[in-house]
C-alpha cells in the first residue's frame, strides 16, 4: 500500500468515525468528520480542496456544536428540566451504550432524565415529560448533526470532483 493510499485509508475511517460518532456520544462525530476531510486533502497536497472548502468546512463543524448544544438544551427547556435531568440524560446516554447498545442509545437518555427528575423530587407524570422532552432534544441534536455531516461530505465531494 502506498503512503497516499494509506492517508487515504485512514481519512476515509476517520470520516467514518465520525459518522458513527455522530450518533454515539462518546465520540465527537463532526469533528471526525472534518478531520478525515483536512488528511484527505493534505494526501492530495491540497490540489483538489482548498482553504476556501476547508474554512467552509470548519465553519460547519463549529454550527454542530451551537446545534448539538442548542437542540438538546432546547428540548429540556421547553418541560422544565433540572440540572438532575439533564446530568441524568448524559449519564444514561453512556450507560445506555454500554448496557445495551444500539437501543440503550435511545431508552438511556430518557430514563436517565427521568430518575434525575425524580431524585430532584418531581412526581412520576413530570419526571416522565421531562424525560421525553429531553430525549427529544437528544434525538433532533443528532437528526441535525447528521444532515450537517451528510452536507459537508457532499460540499467536499463537490469540490474534489467539480
Amino acid at each position: 500500500m502506498t503512503h497516499h493510499a494509506l492517508l487515504y485509508a485512514l481519512a476515509v475511517l476517520l470520516v467514518l468515525i465520525g459518522l458513527m460518532g455522530v450518533v454515539l456520544p462518546a465520540l465527537p462525530g463532526l469533528p471526525f468528520v472534518f478531520a478525515g476531510m483536512i488528511l484527505a486533502a493534505w494526501a492530495d497536497g491540497f490540489r483538489e480542496i482548498g482553504w476556501v472548502t476547508l474554512t467552509v468546512l470548519g465553519l460547519m463543524t463549529a454550527v454542530s456544536f451551537v446545534v448539538d448544544f442548542w437542540a438538546t438544551a432546547h428540548g429540556a427547556r421547553r418541560v422544565g428540566a433540572s440540572k438532575y435531568a439533564i446530568w441524568g440524560a448524559v449519564l444514561g446516554t453512556f450507560a445506555g451504550l454500554f448496557i445495551m447498545p444500539p437501543l440503550g442509545l435511545f431508552i438511556g437518555p430518557f430514563l436517565g432524565a427521568l430518575i434525575g427528575e425524580l431524585i430532584k423530587g418531581r412526581e412520576i407524570r413530570q419526571a416522565a415529560k421531562v424525560g421525553f422532552g429531553t430525549w427529544l432534544g437528544i434525538v433532533l441534536a443528532i437528526v441535525l448533526k447528521l444532515g450537517l455531516a451528510f452536507a459537508m461530505i457532499g460540499v467536499f465531494a463537490f469540490a474534489w470532483f467539480f
